[in-house]
């Protein structure tokens, strides 16, 4: 059989031409051989370059893949987290069984998940058929991929080893993924004690203390301190309580935009290094971060001075940030790392010890998976300790509270009751 093909080398050059083949498949198997990525085959003996520049210069009708050039005015697509990682590993895992880049890219955009990915993948399939590198065509969604993913997928290119840089990437992506769910779940049995106790003050102040109220208003008589200053937040939150939820809803706004301020940011990640028991958790949160990615960086070939920049904008601290500024600023290629992070206030002396001593042995990168080991051990240790801290004292705070709002009632009830016996 006659197929007409179009297709791209590696160089980005567009070829077109007519070859035999016993069916699609083995034309694209001959294809490959020759060192080129096939766009399009099709039965006959025609050319299809004509057709072929036709269709990519314009989107498919129906097609819910779009370019970026074709989102301008509307919201372009963004991977979170998970599926970033989804993506990453299942790219891994088809150039790991010996796939070429662009017949990979094409496998996942032909996938239908309904999700971003689908999009994006899209787009880097087309970028890579013109002949982009996939590091250039990751950076047109910045949203989607940082800087850290970028530059690995670039030294994995330069070196021959992106399957390896990408699988990097996938673990990389799976520790700090469990960090997060980490934090998360320990604070979700926390949160629902807050919640439901907050609820049950709310409903008990709106709709009990006021029966209550009336009925010691028709006795008479002389309440108690501690019921009528229950009686007087429970009239404060029935005329003031809708502006007081929206002074709440503004405030945790106001704040959240202060904080994405670089000085609102500041201030708050200095607040969270100083208070109790948290500041332990973020510290380890960060030195973990910084020992993974740092050590995933250096691993895949990545210069010091580069990777320390990366690190700057990824740790998720301003304090921490500026202290490896600072650092990376005392840096030259060649020369230590821990003797500029020790010479900081902010890096512990285990941290830099360790760091320094694979330094000297040679295993830079095999140093910092270690001390991200010891300090995700330690985030997993201050965890615990989070959540054995606060359940307790939310539910002690939650009891005094409620039995405030009962002990207040019961006094009125036993004053007023013992006034009438008499």
């Amino acid at each position: 059989m006659r197929f007409s093909y179009t297709a791209v080398t590696r160089s980005g050059e567009r070829r077109s031409g007519v070859l035999e083949a016993a069916d699609r498949r083995t034309a694209v198997a001959i294809l490959e051989k020759q060192g080129l990525v096939p766009v399009r085959i099709a039965e006959g003996g025609a050319p299809a370059a004509v057709e072929e520049e036709r269709r990519t210069a314009e989107p498919e009708k129906g097609s819910a893949v779009a370019s970026p050039q074709h989102l301008k005015g509307r919201k372009r697509p963004r991977m979170g987290m998970r599926e970033l990682l989804i993506f990453t590993s299942e790219l891994s895992d088809l150039l790991a069984s010996g796939m070429k880049l662009g017949n990979a890219m094409a496998t996942l955009a032909r996938r239908k998940t309904g999700r971003p990915r689908d999009v994006i993948a899209a787009d880097l399939r087309d970028e890579i058929i013109r002949g982009s590198s996939l590091s250039q065509a990751l950076a047109r969604w910045p949203e989607s991929f940082p800087q850290l993913y970028i530059a690995m997928v670039r030294a994995g290119e330069a070196s021959g080893q992106l399957a390896r840089s990408l699988e990097t990437l996938a673990r990389h992506y799976e520790r700090v993924q469990e960090a997060r769910e980490k934090v998360i779940m320990a604070l979700i049995y926390p949160a629902i004690v807050l919640s439901f106790g907050a609820l049950v003050l709310v409903c008990a102040m709106v709709f009990v203390v006021p029966r209550f109220t009336a009925i010691f208003a028709e006795l008479g008589g002389t309440l108690p301190l501690p019921t009528l200053i229950l009686i007087k937040i429970s009239r404060f939150l029935m005329r003031y309580g809708a502006f007081l939820l929206l002074a709440m809803i503004a405030g945790v706004y106001f704040l959240r935009r202060l904080i994405r301020t670089p000085q609102g940011r500041r201030v708050w990640d200095r607040l969270m290094l100083r208070l109790p028991v948290v500041r332990e958790i973020v510290k380890a949160n960060a030195f973990s971060h910084f020992a993974r990615t740092l050590g995933a960086l250096l691993s895949s070939g990545v210069p010091v001075l580069e990777a320390l920049a990366i690190v700057e904008k990824t740790v998720g601290n301003a304090v921490i940030a500026e202290e490896i500024q600072r650092a990376r600023g005392r840096v030259t290629d060649g020369a230590t790392i821990s003797g500029p992070l020790a010479a900081g206030k902010i890096f512990p002396q285990l941290l830099t010890d360790m760091l320094a001593v694979g330094e000297e042995s040679g295993d830079t990168s095999g140093a910092l998976t270690h001390i991200a080991r010891r300090y995700d051990a330690e985030l997993d240790r201050s965890v615990k300790v989070l959540t054995t801290v606060l359940e307790p004292f939310l539910i002690l705070v939650m009891a005094v509270l409620v039995g405030y709002v009962a002990i207040s009632m019961l006094l009125a009830v036993f004053d007023l009751t013992s006034g009438l016996n008499v």
